[in-house]
């Protein structure tokens, strides 16, 4: 050390450390201002009234590094996507201290990282894994979605299925990227505008877009614009945001997703082939500064959300409850917001979206995903470092 000293002087020494301490600073405020830090995640189980019965929030797992997806295995188990890059298993209740290998390389900035997780329908014959990940390349970086098969604690035989055209050089934003196979074996997976709003109206640009792609990545043949040459033939629809839910109404078969909106504005929309949803030529929302995006919140021709935020609540998972915990739920569909801490349980009724109850807010926590267990009971992953989840039970035992 004393080497080090006579060499640069004490001087140097103090400066360099300075400006360690300045960089250790500004990365903590430059989180801090693009992602303000949640509450503390809980240690104890709490008890909270709730419409239809109290219910019981148990930390579940916790230890997680900037959560972003969970899904869960036909045995139970349950899968977690970190942004960092790394997928976790939970097994029986407990987080394998090793993160699954095999997973590639992604952008893990800003919003980009390894992204959703979603579960073949066939998983126990094929034991097939899908995951969307931001990507860095010649043109900037993008959103892919990749498979493997899940094998011992590893996933084998990885391979890039598709790679979204919604690259940006300027923008580590607004990738979207949520999954949802629907009944008929097809693949719903939504992108982000890359906050460049004007490629939402760009049919020849998969940025805003929901697509609808075949298990292996390609187009189905039966999509709304296949036959176009104007039109990529993976877009199912297009007109939005930022849509980071999207998921498949049990009964019904009807395609629902979420999306954030800027300042307010957030939607909840019923996913329809070939339909543009207005973004941004029609909107809620506001300029962040307040200013007015568009003077219009509907016009002919242009989709309207079937309900809105606003203000916003960062709408992020979106699950329909079926199970029996909770009768009274059965039906509703639970989404999570980041900003708004909090759960709402929307029941949908002949096209109108009522809020049936606002859940959580009391624990103060940015809720990335909710999901309906095998078991019936509801989990959410909380944003984060640490990040983890949270198991909603009914307070009396689901008696």
């Amino acid at each position: 050390m004393t080497g080090v000293i006579r060499r640069f002087g004490v001087r140097s020494i103090f400066a360099a450390f300075g400006l360690l301490v300045l960089g250790v600073a500004g990365w903590a405020g430059w989180r801090s201002f693009n992602r303000p830090e949640p509450a503390r995640f809980p240690t104890e189980a709490s008890t909270f009234d709730a419409r239809d019965g109290a219910i019981r929030v148990v930390p579940y797992i916790s230890g997680l590094v900037d959560p972003w997806s969970l899904a869960f295995l036909p045995d139970g188990d349950m899968l977690i996507t970190e942004q960092i890059g790394r997928l976790r298993l939970v097994h029986h209740g407990v987080l394998h201290p090793d993160p699954i290998s095999g997973t590639p390389t992604v952008f893990a900035r800003n919003q980009g990282g390894l992204l959703d997780v979603a579960i073949h329908p066939r998983f126990a014959e094929n034991r097939l894994i899908y995951f969307t990940y931001a990507m860095s390349g010649d043109r900037g970086n993008t959103v892919a979605l990749g498979r493997g098969r899940f094998e011992g604690h590893a996933l084998t035989g990885v391979e890039q299925l598709f790679v979204a055209d919604a690259w940006s050089r300027t923008e580590e934003r607004h990738f979207g990227s949520r999954l949802a196979f629907a009944t008929d074996g097809t693949l719903f997976m939504t992108v982000g505008e890359r906050n460049d709003r004007h490629r939402a109206q760009n049919t020849f640009d998969h940025a805003g877009k929901v697509l609808r792609l075949n298990e292996h990545g390609t187009p189905p043949a039966d999509n709304p614009f296949v036959e176009r040459p104007d039109v990529r033939p993976e877009i199912y629809s297009y007109g939005h945001r930022n849509p980071q839910a999207v998921t498949q109404d049990p009964e019904t078969g009807a395609i629902w997703a979420t999306e954030h909106g800027p300042k307010g504005g957030d939607e909840l929309n019923l996913i329809l082939p070939g339909r543009n949803y207005g973004w941004p030529v029609v909107t809620f929302g506001r300029e962040y500064s307040g200013e007015m995006i568009s003077l219009a919140t509907s016009h002919g021709g242009l989709e309207s959300p079937v309900r809105h935020w606003t203000p916003s609540i960062a709408l992020s998972g979106m699950d329909f409850y079926s199970g029996n915990r909770f009768p009274a739920w059965r039906g509703d569909l639970l989404v999570s917001g980041l900003a708004g801490a909090r759960i709402d349980r929307v029941r949908l009724r002949d096209g109108v979206a009522e809020t049936q109850e606002t859940l959580l807010t009391e624990l103060g926590l940015r809720l990335r995903d909710v999901r309906e267990g095998p078991d019936g009971y509801v989990y959410v992953l909380t944003d984060g470092i640490p990040g983890g989840v949270l198991r909603i039970e009914p307070a009396n035992g689901g008696r």
